[in-house]
């Protein structure tokens, strides 16, 4: 009898490391045809990634011109908009799609932008910023290197 319990523990246990791989790990990626690693979402998906993106780039540009201009607080404020607080909006179920390191990408690019805004209201230094800001970018730059975006294939009903 505990060789059968044994033995469904250790079922129940490679059962759940796979789905781990699969959903926290992998998540619903392919081999796209230039490279990269494609994410197959639906379209609702797609445009709440690529909304968060454009956020990004919309706060970046803000950032540029408002360091420029020496307004430190539209700087916080502009990088603040997209800091960890923007990320609550994803969805369980599109989280679960995305491999790990496109997570850690995300999480990170939302934490630093929060670190800029707390270094742009403490120290007020314009060149700190910008320098925050192309380290900021490497992490865009990668992810935009590392992955796309495909239509999840439609299922049938």
């Amino acid at each position: 009898m505990c060789k059968l319990c044994w033995m469904l523990v250790l079922v129940l246990v490679v059962l759940s490391g796979g789905m781990a791989w699969k959903f926290l790990i992998q998540g619903e990626t392919v081999t796209a045809s230039d490279g990269r690693q494609a994410l197959l979402l639906a379209p609702a998906e797609r445009d709440l990634v690529l909304g968060e993106m454009r956020a990004f780039l919309a706060s970046v540009q803000a950032i540029v011109q408002d360091a420029q201009e020496g307004d430190m607080a539209a700087v916080a404020k502009a990088a603040r908009h997209v800091g960890a607080a923007a990320q609550g909006s994803v969805p369980g179920s599109l989280m679960k799609k995305l491999p790990l390191e496109f997570k850690r990408l995300g999480f990170d690019t939302h934490r630093q932008f929060d670190q800029l805004a707390l270094d742009a209201e403490q120290l007020g230094d314009p060149g700190h910023t910008l320098e925050q800001l192309a380290g900021l970018m490497r992490n865009c730059v990668a992810c935009h290197a590392a992955y796309r975006i495909d239509a999840a294939p439609m299922t049938r009903r």
